[in-house]
């Protein structure tokens, strides 16, 4: 986990259970200050709490549902407030749900949280990763973005809901944005790096806590078979080496698996697809779609 400074900062969005949790742990471990980003105040700050008192580093909990523009927002203001320094932003933050659900803002809640989320917090913080280059931004994707399709006529899944298609897409849009946003930044070199990972299947994740009974069961059985899927500790390896690696800091859009940099789904590498996506998520979130500039 070289290449971290003891001065660092890193936002974590997703960061209370799961790989980020254990990702929170090993990156204070280097010395650097974790701003860890979740809905869960009572098991934020406990993990705050413990991981600044046996590590190095600092963990400072910011308590936020990243569902609405506005939580965005208000987020993006505190860290700017809080820290006068931002080393890498990272995007962990995730659900899956099986009830077809519509946030505030009138967006299907998968693709607000897992997508839109991520899409207007880099918007609203690039300029302080910028301040702060050398700096990057890491993505928890995955390699379901495959199955994904976007069906951009019907972004609420009005024709038909599952939680499963509802996750793929925002998987698929995950991989599509950090693609995007890494040749508008200026690809490998460029002051502000952009990558993404598949974490392998980790059942023992809180990603289906709003999933029906069924999902859970299977996510829960799933945790307890040797052999079916990976744990916790090794996706957050991935995630820390995105975040700290210095091969790392001067690669950008790529999309990481088990065994390193992996060729994504043939539409999340489409520059038509990625341009609309673009524009269609500046558009649900209110902002300028020809940034960065």
């Amino acid at each position: 986990m070289d290449g971290t400074a003891d001065d660092s900062v890193v936002l974590l969005t997703g960061g209370t259970s799961g790989i980020g949790a254990v990702a929170a742990r090993e990156l204070a471990r280097t010395g650097a200050t974790v701003a860890l980003v979740g809905r869960d105040e009572r098991r934020g700050r406990r993990l705050a709490d413990e991981t600044t008192a046996s590590t190095p580093g600092t963990v400072r909990f910011h308590g936020v549902d990243l569902a609405t523009r506005d939580a965005v927002r208000r987020l993006a203001t505190d860290v700017a407030s809080a820290y006068d320094r931002l080393d890498v932003l990272a995007h962990n933050a995730g659900l899956s749900t099986d009830e077809r659900t519509i946030t505030d803002d009138g967006v299907e809640l998968t693709f607000a949280v897992n997508h839109l989320a991520p899409y207007l917090l880099t918007h609203e913080l690039l300029d302080l990763l910028r301040a702060s280059a050398p700096a990057r931004v890491v993505v928890t994707a995955s390699a379901v973005h495959r199955r994904g399709e976007l069906a951009f006529d019907d972004l609420r899944m009005e024709r038909g809901y599952s939680a499963i298609d509802a996750y793929a897409r925002s998987k698929l849009a995950n991989v599509a944005f950090t693609l995007e946003l890494a040749d508008r930044l200026g690809g490998d070199d460029a002051d502000v790096v952009a990558n993404c990972f598949h974490p392998g299947f980790v059942p023992s994740t809180r990603l289906f806590r709003d999933a029906g009974l069924r999902t859970r069961l299977f996510a829960r059985i799933a945790a307890a078979v040797p052999g079916i899927g990976t744990t916790p500790e090794a996706g957050a390896d991935r995630l820390v080496e995105l975040a700290t690696a210095p091969a790392y800091g001067t690669r950008s859009g790529r999309y990481v698996g088990a065994d390193g940099p992996e060729t994504p789904a043939q539409s999340a590498t489409d520059p038509e697809f990625r341009e609309r996506l673009w524009r269609v998520s500046a558009d649900l979130v209110g902002i300028d779609p020809d940034w960065p500039s």
